[in-house]
């Protein structure tokens, strides 16, 4: 059983870590936007609504598909206060809690999040900006993607926590 889990668990954590990896190029899309759109303004005297809505689109989806990732690769912030000092067992006990209950609360907002990207589709919401982006729909999508992502890095770390809770690895000594 707990082969299964770790076998499922390194999956969804390579899914996570590609589909990161790839989103991480919407951070060179932004400048590159954000760029021709300063340049145009200022040396050009043009500018476009579209591609200021463009700027923001992205910075949302590389956010929203990046926080898995963040997390995947051990970039969330912790105090370890407490936390250093308990055992490994405790230790284990503890992140097998949290990462359910982020888990849990993941998959409760991607849930809820179909229903808003549903009701945009069925209106084909478009910017209220004249000259706007349209298919707004298409960008609130990436809301229960990125926590469906989300919420399978929380289940591949809860796999780890409990293989640790129910088979303890002694830490490395110094």
């Amino acid at each position: 059983m707990l082969r299964f889990l770790n076998t499922a668990a390194h999956g969804a954590s390579t899914l996570v870590r590609i589909i990161g990896q790839l989103s991480a190029w919407l951070g060179l899309a932004l400048v590159m936007v954000v760029s021709f759109n300063v340049l145009g303004r200022y040396l050009a005297g043009i500018g476009s609504v579209a591609l200021q809505e463009t700027e923001w689109h992205l910075m949302a989806a590389g956010a929203l598909l990046g926080m898995s990732y963040g997390l995947n690769q051990g970039g969330e912030v912790r105090v370890d206060i407490f936390y250093e000092k308990m055992s490994v067992r405790v230790q284990a006990f503890v992140d097998v809690v949290s990462t359910l209950l982020l888990l849990v609360v993941a998959l409760v907002i991607a849930w809820l999040s179909i229903d808003y990207v549903q009701n945009s589709y069925s209106i084909n919401e478009g910017s209220p900006d004249p000259g706007g982006l349209g298919y707004r729909y298409l960008l609130k999508a990436v809301l229960p993607v990125a926590f469906i992502l989300l919420g399978l890095q929380a289940f591949a770390m809860f796999a780890h926590a409990l293989t640790n809770l129910i088979r303890p690895v002694s830490p490395p000594s110094s």
